[in-house]
């Protein structure tokens, strides 16, 4: 109104009445790089890091118990009983004969159409299936110490005879496949270890070797160095790889890594979680390659081989054959998956993704009245902050962020492994819906073939199912037990 008095303008309300980030930490508060205000000017202030005013809010881990898991061979054993029910069901389902027909018309006389059959085959497969239960117990003999000279001498005459053993019937197996089948079927037999040399054996990640001790603790500053230096991927010579693989092999195995918390922050504590995360990312890597190889390589010898094998005169379900081949792959895939990420493997990456942080891109333009940051590499950034990296964005997500804001394999390994039930919630999801299919198939199934290999295959992914929801019933109770401030979980285990 002509007279009133005139009140402040839209822009000097904006820009007063947004809090300063002297106002929060109660003084002037600069990363060491400069402040930004909303013209990207950079305001020189001598004053203390943000990490000394803005002391991020300490992270709280909630303590599992020991869960049983099976030893290596006796998981070794029930994986190869698995994969020896599942090639029974894939000879049912290609030899199976209409058995009950009556003598006068006889179709045929036995259920399964034995003269059929390639023995040789079969022995090959079953050799190729039982190698990784062969070798962990030559391994669990050859780290066995102490005893005298005379067991000392017959523990190593029992590897040789064993190892002795299955190399004569491989080569047995394949001189006679050799004699009876073309070149082309007997290029199937060797296809896996064909595709396996080129992926994982030319190739090994710098990190690999890096563990030496038992705790997979924070490493030095001249490992640090070599860490750095040091490519992902490197390549390296066949024969070489092959003996060092066979030494790891019957050298004593590698211990669980393991955690440790940073109970004072220091300067150093940002690149020493970033080293930390690096070497659990190549460990697990290494694992999940291990699964799907194995996985993989079980099912393409147990339901895919046999198929290749088959007279072109003879008729089998085709569908009902790769439905079964799926299933074989699922199943392995989440047994070998529950066996090499125990409970207590998912925590560890837990409490390491909760250190680590991650970093949201926020778009260009939004944010412009609130206080910007450099990002500094030294600095432990708080949940909330927003930071410029490369001409970025970025604002802190977690509780303590130590993550490179422009790295995605970070951005990663936070998002899979912040919460510590995605993994097992992950796996339960996917046997639950391999047995309900199989429960349904079950109840419409009309032929005798198909009811038995229902039945055998459930039997086996009843034993899975029940372990994983017994691991996810006692970890949900751990994990949402409250915290209290005295027990804050700083203390490894």
């Amino acid at each position: 109104m002509p007279g009133g008095r005139r009140g402040p303008s839209r822009q000097q309300l904006s820009r007063s009445s947004l809090p300063s980030l002297q106002t929060l930490v109660g003084g002037n508060v600069s990363n060491g790089m400069g402040l930004r205000n909303r013209s990207c000017n950079s305001v020189g202030l001598s004053a203390p890091p943000i990490s000394t005013l803005i002391t991020p809010e300490p992270v709280r881990h909630s303590r599992i118990p020991e869960l049983p898991l099976d030893g290596s061979f006796l998981f070794e054993f029930l994986l190869f009983l698995y994969l020896l029910v599942a090639l029974f069901v894939q000879y049912i389902n290609i030899y199976r004969t209409v058995w009950w027909y009556p003598y006068s018309h006889p179709a045929a006389s036995t259920s399964l159409n034995f003269h059929l059959m390639d023995y040789h085959l079969a022995i090959f497969i079953t050799v190729m299936l039982a190698r990784r239960l062969v070798w962990t117990i030559v391994s669990e003999v050859s780290q066995s110490s102490g005893g005298s000279l005379l067991r000392y001498i017959v523990l190593i005459a029992a590897r040789l005879s064993l190892l002795t053993m299955c190399g004569w019937v491989l080569c047995w197996t394949l001189v006679n496949l050799c004699r009876n089948h073309s070149v082309l079927n007997l290029l199937f037999l060797g296809y896996p270890f064909g595709v396996y040399v080129p992926l994982c054996c030319f190739h090994q990640e710098g990190g690999k070797s890096q563990a030496s001790g038992s705790d997979c603790e924070y490493p030095a500053d001249h490992q640090q160095a070599d860490l750095a230096e040091s490519p992902l991927f490197r390549p390296r010579d066949f024969f070489f790889l092959l003996r060092e693989n066979i030494r790891e092999q019957f050298s004593s195995p590698p211990h669980m890594p393991t955690h440790t918390c940073p109970q004072h922050i220091h300067s150093d504590t940002p690149e020493l979680i970033r080293a930390e995360v690096e070497e659990l990312k190549s460990d697990f890597n290494r694992r999940i390659k291990e699964v799907l190889f194995n996985s993989l390589f079980s099912a393409y010898y147990v339901a895919f081989l046999p198929l290749c094998f088959v007279k072109s005169t003879q008729y089998y379900d085709m569908r009902w054959s790769c439905e079964h081949l799926i299933m074989v792959w699922i199943n392995a895939f989440v047994m070998l998956m529950s066996q090499l990420l125990p409970p207590s493997y998912c925590d560890l990456l837990h409490r390491s993704a909760a250190h680590l942080g991650r970093w949201q891109k926020l778009e260009h333009g939004s944010y412009s009245n609130t206080p910007q940051h450099v990002w500094s590499e030294s600095t432990v950034w708080p949940q909330g902050v927003l930071v410029r990296h490369s001409r970025c964005l970025y604002k802190a997500v977690g509780s303590y962020n130590v993550a490179l804001p422009s790295d995605v394999s970070h951005a990663r390994f936070y998002f899979l492994f912040h919460k510590p039930l995605r993994i097992l919630n992950l796996l339960i999801g996917i046997e639950s819906s391999v047995v309900l299919y199989q429960l349904y198939s079950l109840l419409r199934s009309e032929r005798w073939n198909h009811t038995l290999s229902l039945g055998l295959i459930l039997l086996c992914n009843y034993y899975v199912l029940f372990k994983l929801l017994r691991d996810r019933i006692v970890l949900g109770k751990a994990y949402a037990y409250p915290l209290s401030s005295n027990s804050s979980g700083l203390k490894s285990q």
